[in-house]
């Protein structure tokens, strides 16, 4: 799994550490996919070379990184970012991992509630076998600062969603399960009781969806996962009004494939 990452502005370059065959560990811009929504697309080296006799070796590929920054500005750092890094390389879902941080402080409200609004970027992965796709869509999140009582509640969606090959070719998406991919809708599940939101401005909890299944008539569950995220900046203020950077991932069973499993790791920065 990744332990750090790091950003050159200078030369539009990115750092990765801890991933084996990634080349020297530095990332170029993606040559034919530069950027998915307003986040920045980067590829890792085809090759390396021997130390000692510098000969070529081939490295894993392809490996791909996400970044995500703020529009905002805190002491002249982007207030929040996400970095998501996977490869398509190997027979199951293989390595990588992602992060997602903010910088300064947070003020939450205690009553009324609050929409963010904004896009998500995400890259997936297959087991058993090896492939990569790219995705992108748009995505809301309301938060309840009033109720529950025991826990501010939360809800989103995950919508329009698009897939894409590596060279950014589109794939065709379809809504009746006959064997093309499908992306339908993503929703976060509404949770009374467990924490949603932390006073820190934390937010976690699951989201999935349903497809029909034409053999049972009847809806049957597709994507399932996890959220993650963290809230940023003063959602008290009409003049800032706060942020939110996260990650989500899911799984499912890919309807083009028999036996095969997808994983999709999303990442997001979504405004009020």
């Amino acid at each position: 799994m990744i332990t750090s990452v790091s950003y050159n502005a200078t030369n539009d370059t990115f750092t990765v550490d801890n991933l084996g065959f990634d080349g020297a560990n530095v990332y170029t811009r993606d040559n034919q996919v530069g950027s998915l929504r307003n986040y920045a697309l980067y590829e890792g080296a085809a090759t390396s070379t021997d130390s000692l006799t510098g000969q070529p070796i081939n490295q894993l590929t392809p490996y791909r990184a996400l970044l995500g920054v703020s529009k905002n500005l805190v002491d002249g750092e982007r207030r929040s970012s996400f970095a998501i890094v996977r490869t398509g390389a190997y027979s199951d879902y293989g390595f990588g991992g992602f992060i997602y941080s903010r910088t300064g402080a947070v003020t939450l409200p205690t009553t009324g509630q609050a929409r963010l609004n904004g896009g998500y970027a995400g890259m997936r992965v297959f087991t058993p076998i090896g492939g990569m796709e790219l995705t992108r869509g748009a995505m809301t999140v309301d938060i309840d600062f009033r109720d529950f009582n025991a826990n501010d509640a939360v809800k989103g969606q995950i919508s329009n969603r698009e897939a894409f090959e590596l060279d950014g070719t589109s794939i065709s998406l379809s809504g009746t399960g006959t064997g093309d991919l499908q992306l339908p809708n993503l929703n976060f599940v509404i949770q009374e009781g467990a924490p949603s939101l932390t006073a820190s401005g934390e937010i976690s909890g699951e989201l999935n969806n349903f497809i029909y299944d034409s053999e049972s008539g009847t809806y049957v569950e597709y994507e399932t996962g996890t959220y993650y995220g963290i809230i940023a900046g003063d959602m008290t203020d009409p003049n800032d009004g706060g942020e939110l950077v996260g990650v989500f991932v899911v799984e499912s069973d890919d309807p083009r494939y028999e036996g095969v499993r997808v994983q999709e790791t999303g990442g997001f920065i979504l405004y009020r």
